[in-house]
C-alpha cells in the first residue's frame, strides 16, 4: 500500500509559528520592524499544488504579494497567478518530474513581470545573506526573498526545497520560513546560521550550490504575445545555444556580402532549426488582451525589419522568426564584416520599433540571454567539476 502521511514534527530548535514561543517572537520582531514583508506574503500564503512544485508555489506567492497583474486569465474573468500560468522557460510537466533550479525560477519570475537576482553563498560568510534577509523583512511590498536550501541540512526530512522568507528576528538571529509544503511542515522560525549552512548543498541537476533569489516588481509589464519555452521538456537553454551556434556557423560558411543575404541565411537557419519549439505565441484570452495582442502583431508585421526579412527570405517567414531575429543575442552577428554588422544592428535596433513592440522584444531578449548564460555557466561548472 502507498504510505499515507500527514505532517512531520519540526526538529529541535525550530519553532512553530503558531506556538506560544512563535507568537512571542512574532510580536518582538514586529516591534523591531522586521516583519513588514510578512503581511503581503501572508495574504497570498499558498500550498504548493504538487510535490515537486515548491519553487512554483513560492513564486506564485511572491508574484501575487508583489501585486503583479499576470495579464492573463486564471479562472472565469479573474486574472491571478497560479502554477498553471507559469508556462514560460520550462514546461510544467518537466517541473513535475524534477522540480526547477534557482535560475529557472528567476527566468519564470522575469517573464511574469518581476526582476529577479540569483545569489549563492560565497567566501564572505553569512553577512551578505543576513543583510538580504533583513532588507527584505523591512520592505513592506517592495521585494521578496525565496530561499533554495537542503531540508536535510536543517535536520528536516527530504532534499532540496524552496520557500519564501516572511520575516526576521534580529536579536535572536531567527528567520521566519513560510514553508509552502504546509502538508509537511508548518511555518516556523529557525536559526539564520543553520539556514545559511543549508544553502551550500549542491543542486544535483546544476552541480552548483543552492542560495536565494530576490524578487522585485518591475515597472515594465510582462510579455503579451511571445514567450520562450520548450513544449517537449528538453532543456531550452541547450536548444537556444545550439540554434545560435548553428546560425553563426551558417553565416560564416555563406560569407554574405549583402544585408539581404544575411537575413536569408539567418531566417533559413531559424526555420530549419528548432526555433518554433522554443518561441511560442500566446492565445489572447480577453477582449483587452486581444486588442493589445493585435496592436503588437501589427507593429511587428509593419516594421522595417519584417519587411526586410520577408523580402530576403524568399518565402513568407513566420512572424516568430522575425521576433527571434529582433530579440536574438548580439553575438549572432559578431562574425559578420563590420559594414554588414552595422547594417544588421541598425535594422534590428529596438529604438526604431514602436514602444509596445520594443518592450516585447526586450522581454524575449532578456529571457534568451538569461537562458543562454545559465546553460553556459552550468556547462562550465560541470566541466570544472569533472576536472577537479
Amino acid at each position: 500500500m502507498t504510505p499515507s502521511l500527514y505532517r512531520r514534527p519540526l526538529p529541535v530548535g525550530q519553532i512553530p509559528f503558531a506556538s506560544s514561543e512563535g507568537r512571542a517572537l512574532f510580536r518582538e520582531a514586529l516591534a523591531l520592524g522586521t516583519l513588514e514583508s510578512f503581511f503581503p506574503l501572508i495574504e497570498q500564503f499558498h500550498t504548493q499544488a504538487d510535490p515537486a512544485f515548491c519553487g512554483l508555489g513560492s513564486l506564485v506567492m511572491a508574484l501575487n504579494a508583489l501585486g503583479i497583474d499576470p495579464g492573463r486569465l486564471w479562472r472565469g474573468p479573474w486574472r491571478w497567478f497560479s502554477e498553471e500560468l507559469l508556462d514560460c522557460c520550462t514546461p510544467l510537466d518537466a517541473v513535475r518530474k524534477s522540480g526547477i533550479s534557482m535560475e529557472e525560477l528567476a527566468c519564470l519570475a522575469r517573464c511574469n513581470g518581476a526582476d529577479a537576482e540569483v545569489f549563492r553563498p560565497g567566501t564572505l560568510g553569512v553577512a551578505p545573506f543576513r543583510e538580504a534577509v533583513e532588507q527584505a523583512a523591512r520592505a513592506a511590498a517592495d521585494s521578496v526573498v525565496i530561499v533554495s536550501y537542503s531540508r536535510a541540512g536543517v535536520g528536516q526530512t527530504g532534499a532540496g526545497h524552496f520557500s519564501p522568507l516572511g520575516g526576521y528576528h534580529p536579536t535572536r538571529d531567527l528567520v521566519l520560513l513560510l514553508d509552502v509544503a504546509r502538508f509537511k511542515y508548518p511555518p516556523h522560525w529557525l536559526p539564520l546560521q543553520d539556514l545559511h549552512a543549508a544553502l551550500f548543498d549542491p543542486d544535483p541537476v546544476t552541480g552548483r550550490s543552492r542560495g536565494w533569489v530576490r524578487l522585485q516588481r518591475r515597472d515594465v509589464p510582462s510579455s503579451l504575445a511571445y514567450f520562450v519555452s520548450r513544449v517537449d521538456g528538453t532543456d531550452i537553454g541547450t536548444t537556444l545555444d545550439r540554434l545560435v551556434t548553428t546560425t553563426r556557423a551558417s553565416l560564416r560558411a555563406a560569407r554574405p556580402t549583402q544585408l539581404s543575404h544575411v537575413l536569408q541565411v539567418a531566417a533559413s537557419s531559424a526555420m530549419d532549426g528548432e526555433l518554433l519549439q522554443c518561441v511560442g505565441l500566446r492565445a489572447p484570452e480577453t477582449p483587452e488582451h486581444e486588442r493589445l495582442f493585435e496592436s503588437l502583431r501589427c507593429a511587428l508585421t509593419g516594421s522595417h525589419a519584417h519587411e526586410a526579412v520577408v523580402a530576403s527570405a524568399g518565402s513568407h517567414p513566420s512572424e516568430l522568426v522575425v521576433a527571434w531575429l529582433l530579440a536574438a543575442p548580439a553575438e549572432l552577428w559578431t562574425d559578420l564584416p563590420s559594414s554588414l554588422h552595422h547594417e544588421v544592428r541598425a535594422l534590428l535596433d529596438p529604438q526604431s520599433l514602436p514602444g509596445n513592440l520594443a518592450a516585447e522584444v526586450a522581454h524575449i531578449r532578456g529571457q534568451i540571454e538569461f537562458l543562454l548564460d545559465h546553460t553556459r555557466q552550468s556547462r562550465s561548472s560541470s566541466v570544472l567539476g569533472a576536472r577537479t
